[in-house]
């Protein structure tokens, strides 16, 4: 299969619900379900070329796989929501778990890089959560609880300005200034990174926009730092709480998690395995083959997949 499937979702909120699209790669009846979410500003279709190892590496040991990669709420073929204060951790949660309850896996695992990991560290901790939302486990990519200051300042620089380009190439370019700390990438890779991330503006003659709604900018700069101290003490126990096998994957110069909250998260909670990537920052994308490689031997090396 080269290209996914594209499916929705519907969702509750307070004004009526949402809808949430998904990326389907793979089996679509099969029990192992590999749910990727991505970052912030990003789309499902993030996880393209990683998706299609994963099937492929499935199918090679004989092991039926689903590979769904959602586009959260805002981001993508999604919703836009009515009240810009749902665009936080806790409903993004709620979303993957009617997203779970539709998908009904019986083998969970889950990939969340940077928003997508603090999303999988609260579902992967619920006590109370259905047996569809219990995660195997855990690929949290370049996140932890602790965010450095620096990371967010830098990010809110930029959130909320998706801006009008000629074509796709131009914001691609204006992407790239962004967005560098990703790591090594040809211009053909990050091209087809960038595209799904793209949509037309309307009545533009042919320009484009980023593919994200610019309120997700309303709840990053109201938080205090109250509310970010609250925030990290509530990331810590939920990741605490985690019971899945976990796997911390690091770009060595990641501006986002620091060395000592990496370190940190391999002696607490579900002590995970790091392992960290050098010349990429903020944060590894699973285009390069050594990163699409430690997540199959964490997922499915023979004796994982039970």
């Amino acid at each position: 299969m080269t290209d996914p499937t594209l499916h929705y979702v519907s969702c509750p909120d307070a004004q009526g619900g949402h809808r949430m699209a998904y990326w389907q790669w793979g089996q679509p009846d099969a029990g192992h379900v590999v749910l990727c979410v991505h970052g912030l500003t990003r789309q499902g279709r993030d996880f393209d070329i990683l998706a299609q190892a994963l099937c492929a590496r499935a199918s090679s040991l004989g092991h039926s796989l689903r590979v769904v990669c959602p586009d959260v709420v805002g981001r993508g073929k999604s919703d836009w929501l009515k009240d810009a204060n749902g665009y936080q951790i806790p409903f993004y949660a709620a979303d993957m778990l009617a997203l779970l309850q539709q998908l009904n896996p019986t083998t969970l695992d889950w990939l969340g890089t940077s928003m997508g990991g603090l999303i999988g560290m609260v579902v992967a901790s619920l006590p109370n959560a259905p047996a569809v939302a219990k995660v195997r486990r855990l690929v949290l990519n370049d996140v932890g609880p602790a965010i450095e200051a620096k990371a967010l300042q830098r990010i809110g620089q930029y959130l909320g300005n998706t801006g009008a380009f000629a074509n796709e190439q131009q914001a691609a370019d204006a992407m790239w200034v962004t967005s560098s700390t990703f790591g090594p990438h040809t211009p053909e890779q990050w091209l087809a990174l960038s595209r799904p991330c793209l949509k037309p503006v309307d009545g533009g003659a042919g320009q484009v926009t980023l593919r994200y709604d610019p309120a997700l900018a309303l709840a990053f700069k109201a938080a205090t730092l109250e509310s970010a101290a609250q925030g990290e003490a509530l990331l810590w126990q939920a990741y605490d709480q985690t019971t899945a096998q976990t796997l911390l994957v690091r770009g060595a110069q990641s501006d986002l998690l620091s060395s000592a909250t990496a370190q940190a998260m391999t002696h607490r909670g579900p002590r995970a395995h790091l392992i960290e990537f050098d010349g990429v920052g903020h944060a590894p994308t699973f285009v390069a083959p050594q990163q699409i490689e430690a997540v199959l031997s964490f997922l499915l090396a023979k004796g994982r997949m039970e």
